[in-house]
């Protein structure tokens, strides 16, 4: 048997180090190894651009992007009141390159208003992060509706039945919730128009061919122009932009509350160390002053959770509205 040098044996073993050295600097070994994120991470919005999801995805997208170290890569796929986006990521790999950006409506509404789910939003999704609890302004067009004030607009909706339209963002979305909310409890009756989203809904409430809407957020500064008027605040108390906005509460439907948690989602069997790591990062980001100002101008507030009170929130929600749905007999689009 040939005998080694020992020179020989030590250039072999540091050889093999350096090789070692260099396989562990490559993408493939972060990835092999757990070593998470070695490439970009996509954001999937299940709404369209524009809306309120789209919105504060891409507040997020891009701080979060300077914490990863990575890009960051926001995606619309709208449809069937956030099931399509919300479907394709629960079926991706549960690595963490891909999320879900999505109203609370995805988990806590759509199982009660679609008779067949594509997915299972308790089994394949798991909650990562809260990112903001969005509002709804009851807004009108003021060429078309001249009231005051709310008083005289629920007084003019009750003597005028099934002659008013609304827009809402789809079936099932907090806007179409919060609208049935006050139908229900006025006993009044207006046409409901659904749309692939809020920003569709808002140009025709603009152009005037709905009559009113329950805005996200996204029509404020068409409020402040004078364009769109703004009734009442469907949360339970006063947003800090419209102080002198009474609340709907206030206008006498004691306990109105249409507010939704928007936020992000992972397919379920991500790992948990990575769902730990984007829950800290974005409430981080959430933490800081240029994301909560930017947020407050869709008339929102930031909202950090960790992933257990999210889903603690999204449980309580889906209570809450399961009931609504089954009385208004509210189906999916």
């Amino acid at each position: 048997m040939t005998r080694i040098s020992k020179q020989k044996r030590l250039m072999i073993l540091a050889g093999g180090a350096l090789v070692a050295l260099n396989w562990a600097l490559t993408p493939a070994f972060a990835q092999s190894t757990g070593a998470w994120p070695s490439k970009p991470v996509r954001v999937i919005v299940s709404f369209p651009p524009g809306g309120a999801a789209d919105q504060i995805a891409r507040i997020i997208s891009q701080p979060l992007q300077e914490a990863l170290g990575q890009p960051v890569v926001v995606e619309n796929r709208a449809g069937a009141g956030g099931n399509i986006g919300a479907d394709a990521v629960a079926k991706s790999p549960a690595d963490g390159y891909t999320l879900l950006m999505s109203s609370g409506g995805t988990v806590s509404i759509n199982p009660h208003i679609y008779a067949r789910m594509p997915f299972d939003p308790t089994k394949d999704i798991v909650p990562v992060a809260a990112a903001a609890r969005v509002l709804v302004f009851l807004e009108i067009n003021p060429t078309k509706i001249p009231v005051a004030n709310i008083k005289e607009f629920l007084a003019h909706l009750k003597a005028n039945p099934g002659r008013l339209s609304f827009g809402t963002p789809g079936s099932g979305s907090s806007p179409h919730l919060a609208a049935e909310m006050m139908k229900a409890q006025t006993g009044t009756f207006a046409t409901h128009i659904p749309y692939r989203g809020a920003a569709p809904a808002m140009q025709d409430l603009l152009a005037g061919q709905i009559d009113f809407m329950f805005d996200p957020g996204i029509g404020l500064n068409h409020v402040r122009t004078g364009r769109l008027k703004m009734l009442a605040v469907g949360s339970p108390k006063r947003s800090p932009l419209f102080p002198d906005v009474p609340t709907l509460d206030e206008a006498g439907l004691k306990g109105f509350d249409a507010d939704s948690v928007f936020g992000f989602y992972a397919p379920a069997g991500t790992p948990p160390e990575v769902i730990s790591r984007l829950n800290r990062e974005i409430n981080r980001i959430l933490g800081t002053q240029a994301v909560k100002d930017r947020v407050a101008s869709l008339g929102g507030e930031v909202m950090p959770l960790t992933p257990a009170e999210f889903a603690a929130k999204a449980s309580n929600d889906s209570k809450r509205f399961g009931a609504l749905i089954k009385e208004r007999k509210i189906i999916g689009d």
